[in-house]
């Protein structure tokens, strides 16, 4: 798809040096949203374009709506040309190991010397403290800061299900990023901002940490928690088919009866309350299974639909791919992948004005814009020529 004019970050110039998760998914909702992202990348590309197993679909869901440009920054020349093109950037996003940027030469420091503007985000595993020179990943934090407690079995820690720090982290640097530029509206100078894996999980503890405060107890992972609901549950139905269903307010109580004939319940002034209710779940859940597996799945989910309740059958992340309203709002964006097969992944959750926010640039090969990047810089057609002569560029 060609650029498109109006977009939210239109005009910003974006420089990405990362790979795998968080970095990717900084780029990739700044580019979603309008920024010219340029990814450097090695001279034989980014290796994330060769991972298997679960991490085959990174590179894939990360990196559309840029363009890609292979550099060698290890030799002088591919150093002074990264910096050329870092020095016509807004923004510099990069997630390598603290100190790997400044060996380089493209520390804050020194690049803000020469481009006072420049907003240089780093995507990191901790922020300043006694880690923040520890490699960390996803899995890393997750098992530190108890999100992997919360997901697991008693004494059976397990990761969530998704790479969620990664992109919680990456969401947490775009607002930076676009905070960085506001305040550049009033100062005119950048700022150097830091996201991080393990600050990130430890925000989403919060709740849990204040849980603990607020009932002077250690919390108990979700798998085994004390629900705040009576009704928040998967129940099963007609063909061994299952269904999650909650009932989360006196007035949701009320509707959820009256659709499904609980009259002795609705009539239970002892069950007027949500605490009540809570306390009585061992009397109102065997009830509700019992009428649920007279139900085949789509005639529950019609009833519980029609009655204003939430709930939703078990997925997989395969279902979404034929999800009716994802094809119907624009939720799912088309892309060819490394291996070129043609897919659709998910878009931004976001839209604007009732738009949803779509593809500019299919995922780029390595190096793919190269020439048309320099050339965009000024370089001359005689210095291309002469770059890949001598491999400083591919």
């Amino acid at each position: 798809m060609a650029e498109q004019s109006g977009l939210p970050l239109s005009g910003v110039r974006v420089i990405e040096f990362s790979h795998m998760v968080m970095g990717p998914t900084v780029g990739v909702i700044l580019a979603d949203l309008g920024a010219d992202v340029v990814k450097i990348e090695p001279i034989n590309g980014d290796n994330t374009r060769r991972l298997r197993g679960s991490g085959a679909g990174y590179f894939a869901m990360y990196n559309r709506n840029k363009r890609s440009i292979c550099v060698d920054l290890k030799s002088e020349a591919g150093s002074a040309l990264a910096k050329r093109l870092i020095n016509g950037a807004d923004v510099l996003v990069e997630n390598f190991r603290p100190g790997a940027m400044d060996k380089l030469g493209y520390g804050y420091d020194e690049l803000s010397a020469e481009n006072p503007g420049l907003i240089y985000c780093s995507a990191r595993g901790f922020l300043k403290g006694p880690y923040e020179n520890r490699t960390a990943l996803d899995e890393v934090v997750q098992m530190m800061a108890g999100l992997a407690y919360m997901t697991g079995l008693p004494g059976q820690p397990m990761r969530a299900g998704a790479s969620v720090v990664d992109v919680m982290g990456g969401m947490f640097a775009v607002i930076g990023i676009l905070a960085a530029l506001e305040l550049r509206h009033q100062t005119g100078r950048g700022k150097e901002v830091v996201s991080s894996l393990f600050e990130s999980t430890a925000f989403l503890m919060g709740q849990h940490m204040a849980q603990q405060v607020a009932q002077d107890e250690p919390v108990k992972p979700m798998s085994i928690r004390t629900s705040a609901w009576a009704v928040y549950d998967i129940f099963q139905t007609q063909g061994d088919e299952k269904v999650f269903v909650a009932v989360v307010s006196d007035t949701q109580w009320r509707a959820f009866c009256q659709s499904f004939e609980f009259h002795e319940f609705l009539a239970d002034p002892s069950l007027a309350e949500n605490g009540d209710r809570v306390l009585a779940r061992d009397r109102i859940l065997p009830v509700i299974q019992d009428l649920f597996s007279t139900l085949t799945k789509l005639e529950l989910m019609e009833r519980l639909e029609g009655c204003g309740l939430p709930f939703a059958g078990i997925g997989t992340p395969g279902d979404l791919f034929d999800e009716p309203h994802l094809l119907a709002s624009g939720g799912l964006i088309d892309v060819t992948m490394e291996d070129g097969k043609s897919t659709r992944l998910p878009a931004l959750p976001l839209q604007m004005d009732g738009e949803r926010f779509g593809l500019r640039h299919d995922l780029p090969k390595h190096g793919q814009h190269t020439v048309e990047i320099l050339e965009q810089a000024g370089v001359s057609d005689k210095e291309i020529e002469e770059f890949f002569k001598t491999g400083v560029v591919a």
